[in-house]
């Protein structure tokens, strides 16, 4: 993405979660720039920390006593609960030239867990100021340290690469020089020599994903962009599958909500699903009761004529998992629903009565 498009997405990312986006490009293609833009048009403070000049002590304060009680004293950059909105830049993340420099930031620019606040050491962050990074790519050609895979699990990659017609349009806003914005206007590819491509190994991981969920629900991204959002998150082999999945109607497997709450518009295609896709469902149904096994009336309706739809072995397959949740067991009990669920429970009492005698035998 340009300078332009990377502002668009960490925008979004900062006003409406808090996860850490991580700006990745070459040198003065502008990334420093277009952060400091970002903090000014949404009325943030920007707050810039240069980690390739600073040591341990600059992060986490000098220690001092209180009694017999050790403590270490606020960093003068550190903003506080009364202190304006701010985005804390920590920039050169990767020129940290001592190992626990590295260390010591490791834990401020991991997004705070649900509940938590974002921390480094003994100090939290308020919710309202927040975390940017951006580094040089290690590709060999700058004096950087090459970023381990769980320091790039917990940021948010954007990969910012030169684009001509952005820098014209800066250029003109800047009023550069005209014979500056006519030469280039010619020889474009002048504009800037970026070396290696921009690739840091991403890859899915459970983290990863529950980073593009808080994504998906929480910011809006023009279309052209998610591909490069996500990319950064789980690398682009699992963004293309994804993207192409959630543009493919087709091929999604019928949902807990629909089952409970839209029967008899998804009746059809639970009847049409392939094994995968049942099995997908049957996973989902079983995760949304464990957690919320509350149903009205309409709901546990549609809940047994799900049941009834399943083949045999799915059918005894779940029946088998439900009656594990009380609060479901008590329904499958229920005069009514005997015809559905009693196959299922007779063959659930063969399979013990089996494993009885087996334990028996093997005696």
């Amino acid at each position: 993405m340009n300078i332009e498009q990377m502002k668009i997405v960490l925008r979004e990312i900062l006003t409406r979660t808090d996860l850490t986006p991580c700006v990745v490009g070459h040198r003065g293609v502008g990334k420093t720039a277009g952060i400091v833009q970002v903090c000014r048009e949404i009325g943030r403070r920007y707050t810039p920390l240069r980690l390739g000049q600073m040591e341990v002590g600059d992060l986490v304060g000098i220690p001092y006593r209180d009694g017999e009680t050790m403590h270490w004293s606020r960093p003068s950059w550190w903003p506080t609960e009364d202190d304006p909105e701010t985005i804390v830049h920590c920039d050169e993340l990767n020129r940290a030239q001592q190992e626990d420099t590295l260390q010591a930031i490791f834990q401020f620019v991991e997004p705070p867990a649900q509940g938590l606040r974002r921390a480094l050491h003994t100090h939290t962050l308020h919710p309202k100021h927040k975390v940017v990074v951006s580094i040089n790519p290690p590709d060999g050609t700058y004096q950087v340290a090459t970023l381990d895979r769980a320091l790039l699990d917990r940021m948010v990659m954007l990969y910012v690469e030169t684009d001509y017609p952005c820098w014209a349009r800066y250029a003109r806003a800047q009023d550069f020089h005209g014979d500056v914005q006519q030469f280039l206007s010619v020889h474009t590819h002048l504009l800037s020599r970026q070396g290696a491509p921009l690739d840091l190994e991403v890859e899915p991981t459970e983290r990863a994903w529950e980073m593009v969920s808080t994504l998906r629900r929480s910011c809006r991204f023009p279309q052209e962009l998610e591909m490069e959002v996500y990319s950064g998150i789980i690398g682009r082999e699992a963004a293309v599958v994804f993207l192409r999945w959630c543009a493919e109607k087709q091929g999604r497997p019928v949902t807990a909500r629909e089952i409970l709450d839209e029967w008899d518009e998804v009746a059809e295609r639970v009847a049409a699903q392939r094994d995968d896709l049942q099995a997908a469902t049957v996973n989902d149904l079983l995760s949304a009761l464990q957690i919320a096994p509350g149903l009205d009336e309409a709901q546990e309706k549609n809940l047994m004529r799900y049941i009834a739809a399943l083949p045999r072995d799915l059918r005894f397959g779940l029946v088998k998992a439900l009656v594990r949740i009380p609060t479901i067991a008590e329904i499958l009990v229920k005069n009514e629903y005997d015809g559905i669920v009693m196959e299922a429970i007779a063959a659930i009492s063969e399979e013990s009565e089996g494993k009885r005698r087996r334990a028996a035998n093997e005696k």
